[in-house]
């Protein structure tokens, strides 16, 4: 079987995708210091649309290369690194088509990472320190839920935030819906729905045309992507 061949990891766009990454195995990269954990994957195992838990051993390294289609950045521990700086935990990173850089993590670092799911030329650069204390958090749907947004190319059907639930909050409406399909990774906390419930480090797909009454008891941190189905291939 050719790499090009290789079985699709949860290609079906129509279905609902649920993923505990804490519990899954770490799989070897291209580099020997870099380890994934893949959650969706399309096409050949290295040039692929690709959405992965990635892990950076201390002093880690990878060689220059580029990025068509795009790729997305959320660091989630320790400090990422590229010739363009240093970006510690919290920072979102959208590196769009004809973005080149030699990526590497003196101190290690996790990230969630999307690959080849952002095209369009027209995107720019974008990094954000989520967790400094000027972030440009604004208030969300209902008392006590508050919103990041990361990035809304107006040109573009996704559009990418963070989400902040005190404990308790109900959106309003209670019933979210998407037309489009939504992404979510729970970063702190709990979040549940009517059909679970999601610790942290739970990884969600819901297809277009999905709906669900989600909650927090004890609060919780997303990250959540609407409209990003739209730029996947299914397989």
């Amino acid at each position: 079987m050719t790499g090009a061949d290789a079985p699709a990891l949860h290609g079906d766009l129509s279905a609902r995708v649920v993923v505990d990454t804490r519990a899954l195995e770490w799989s070897a990269s291209p580099s020997p210091s870099v380890f994934r954990k893949r959650l969706h994957r399309v096409g050949p195992p290295e040039a692929g649309q690709v959405t992965s838990i990635v892990r950076y051993d201390p002093g880690a390294r990878f060689p220059a290369h580029d990025h068509p289609e795009g790729e997305e950045i959320l660091v989630l521990e320790g400090v990422f690194s590229d010739e363009h700086g240093d970006w510690p935990a919290g920072t979102y990173l959208l590196n769009p088509e004809g973005f080149r850089h030699a990526p590497f993590s003196e101190p290690g670092c996790l990230l969630f990472v999307k690959l080849r799911q952002a095209p369009g030329s027209d995107r720019e650069h974008v990094a954000i320190q989520t967790r400094a204390p000027d972030a440009a958090w604004e208030k969300g749907d209902a008392p006590g839920l508050l919103r990041l947004p990361l990035h809304a190319p107006t040109s573009h059907p996704d559009a990418t935030r963070l989400e902040r639930w005190s404990a308790g909050v109900l959106p309003d409406p209670a019933e979210r819906r998407y037309p489009s399909g939504v992404e979510l990774l729970v970063l702190e906390g709990e979040l549940e729905d009517e059909q679970g419930r999601y610790a942290a480090g739970s990884w969600l797909r819901l297809p277009p045309g999905a709906r669900h009454r989600p909650r927090s008891a004890a609060g919780c941190l997303l990250y959540v992507k609407v409209g990003g189905v739209a730029s996947l291939r299914g397989g």
